[in-house]
């Protein structure tokens, strides 16, 4: 994971993974590469919130309903960890999926596209 780290006025951290490509506040994705999480085992990629849901739900993650209504959140009971993604899965980018990637090694994988 490499970029710069942005923080915003209203205390909100992004990554910005090629900052001579982005515009404040306007991603030219025609001059970098767009971001897909990778199921490793079965080697596909994550193309819906549907796909994903049935590959945590089979890691032991639950739907968590108790927090924000904008966000899909996963919880595991093993573990204090929670997975938070935003309801749009346009809005879905690489941070949310370097997020499941390390609260699931060796299951998920980014690459480029």
């Amino acid at each position: 994971m490499s970029g710069v780290w942005v923080f915003k006025n209203n205390g909100v951290i992004r990554l910005v993974e090629n900052p001579g490509a982005e515009e404040e506040g306007n991603n030219s994705a025609g001059s970098s590469r767009r971001k897909v999480l990778v199921h490793l085992p079965t080697n596909e990629v994550v193309a819906s919130y549907k796909s994903l849901d049935q590959i945590l739900t089979g890691l032991g993650w639950e739907r968590y309903y108790g927090g924000d209504p904008q966000l899909l959140q996963y919880h595991k009971h093993s573990s204090i960890d929670l997975i938070s993604l935003p309801r749009d899965f346009s809005k879905f980018n690489s941070i949310y999926m370097y997020d499941i990637v390390v609260k699931n090694p060796n299951i998920f994988h980014v690459r480029d596209m």
